[in-house]
């Protein structure tokens, strides 16, 4: 009776010990074959920070249009929480998503598994104290939740994912410039508060079937601030290098035949637009990486193939963050400088193309039962080495002279554009008086050309004009878009016509 007494006092006066919590994901205790549902993510945000106190911080940055909470993982040795902390700690920032495409899940299983990883210092030592990690394990995060078998029917696991787009039928692949989605809205706020020096964007392929397994492309690489783009193709280079010394056959382009569903037609490199990803972020003087792994890999090579892609970005920038970081300021600057000087807004790929080897298999190409058109059927039993054209040869297309001052927007206009500067973080003012005469260029259209069909609300217009001198008056409220800022490009890439 007295020891049992003396027991339940010691239990009393002790402090309850709780057990760690269980940082392995559903993919993981399924043996990489199937994926948890958002509110996995949710707890997991949570447990990491439980589990880290003093390395991870679990926030909110968003809510989705069916009211759910768009999270982000702040992780750090340095215990720069905020970004604020992380400016003054000069420390280069590295955003790294996942599910932009919730159907193309690799990246949150991965990033789950690679973080735990990386905490318990099995790999990747130190990389950490050297940078802030945002991961967003889902972006599209209403899609996400529309679960299906049938979602992906060229894709090889997990057993069931998400959808392409959001519940507003938003691809947020193609939203980057417009950002008319509310997810978007808020990844950019995001970014303009802790200004990523890198931009990891992870994805699966809709792709043919051949060997490969992933593509790497970074931008800048090609375009933007023409100094930058070392950094750019450094990142590019070690990334490839070390996965591949990881077993991976990475290529550095994107991996979709010229012509569709015809492996002999080869393959073409070039620079996205802004509504994606890597073609928007070098408008920023920042780099953005898109990952793609190879959709008909089953889902364990896939989120292993992610895996080391997101740990090998994490060491890249410890390693080499300062400079790139000192390499983007410098963009920065000279992108103050560039009133009247020549601007590449677009890009293409020369016709110019030089034979290459690609692992593929044998394949036969026949008639369609369906359709009647040609079909690729490939043998996957039969490995061959394809020799296949590669255009990878890509230069400057439509350039135009930035103004020397900048652009003014008709007060009539100025409410809807200022909603969508301030949403990617352009300077501009408003004026508070207005101006009677002033010595102006204004674009004058000759040939308007409207798109075959709507995209996303929008109807794509092309137009054919010149900016011609004028005398010009502009009343009160009317803005005024500086180009002297860090994100001339961007501002021009909004602007012009």
């Amino acid at each position: 009776m007295i020891r049992s007494a003396l027991l339940l006092a010691l239990l009393a006066a002790s402090p309850l010990v709780h057990a760690a919590p269980d940082l392995t994901t559903i993919s993981e205790r399924s043996g990489f074959q199937a994926t948890g549902r958002y509110d996995e993510v949710i707890k997991l945000c949570a447990d990491f920070q439980k589990a880290y106190p003093k390395e991870v911080k679990c926030i909110e940055f968003g809510r989705t249009p069916e009211d759910r909470p768009m999270l982000a993982l702040v992780v750090t040795r340095g215990g720069a929480f905020t970004a604020q902390a992380a400016a003054k700690a000069n420390l280069p920032v590295t955003l790294i998503q996942g599910g932009i495409h919730a159907g193309e899940i690799d990246g949150k299983d991965a990033g789950f598994l690679a973080l735990r990883e990386m905490l318990e210092g099995r790999l990747a030592k130190g990389a950490l104290d050297k940078q802030v990690l945002l991961f967003v394990p889902v972006f599209n995060v209403d899609g996400h939740e529309r679960f299906g078998q049938w979602n992906r029917p060229n894709q090889r696991g997990p057993v069931e994912m998400g959808w392409r787009t959001t519940a507003q039928n938003f691809n947020l692949n193609r939203d980057y410039v417009k950002a008319d989605a509310p997810e978007m809205q808020a990844m950019l706020a995001l970014v303009n508060a802790w200004d990523p020096l890198t931009y990891v964007d992870l994805h699966v392929t809709d792709g043919a079937k051949f060997q490969h397994d992933v593509s790497i492309q970074v931008e800048p690489v090609y375009s933007g601030d023409p100094e930058f783009r070392k950094a750019g193709l450094a990142l590019r280079d070690n990334v490839i290098a070390d996965i591949a010394k990881q077993g991976s056959t990475p290529q550095s382009y994107y991996m979709s035949f010229v012509k569709t569903d015809d492996p002999m037609s080869g393959f073409m490199d070039g620079v996205s637009d802004p509504r994606f990803s890597t073609g928007y972020f070098q408008l920023r003087n920042r780099m953005a990486m898109l990952v793609e792994t190879h959709s008909w890999k089953d889902y364990p090579t896939r989120v292993r193939i992610t895996h080391n892609s997101f740990v090998s970005v994490l060491e890249q920038v410890a390693k080499h963050g300062k400079e790139w970081q000192q390499a983007a300021r410098a963009a920065d600057a000279r992108a103050l400088k560039l009133a009247g000087t020549p601007v590449p807004l677009t890009w293409k790929t020369l016709e110019k193309s030089k034979m290459v080897d690609f692992n593929g298999y044998e394949y036969t190409r026949t008639p369609s039962d369906v359709s009647g058109i040609l079909m690729t059927r490939y043998d996957e039993t039969k490995p061959q080495v394809w020799r296949v054209p590669l255009r990878d040869e890509v230069v400057a297309d439509l350039q135009v002279a930035a103004p020397r001052a900048g652009y003014i927007v008709p007060a009539a206009h100025a409410a809807m554009v200022a909603t969508k500067l301030t949403q990617h973080g352009i300077a501009f003012r408003k004026l508070d008086k207005g101006i009677e005469r002033f010595e102006a260029e204004t674009f004058r259209a000759d040939k308007v050309t409207f798109g075959a069909k709507s995209l996303e609300s929008h109807q794509r217009l092309t137009v054919e004009g010149n900016w011609k001198a004028e005398t010009r008056s502009v009343g009160r409220g009317a803005l005024f878009v500086p180009i002297a800022q860090p994100k001339a490009r961007l501002v021009m890439a909004i602007f012009e016509p």
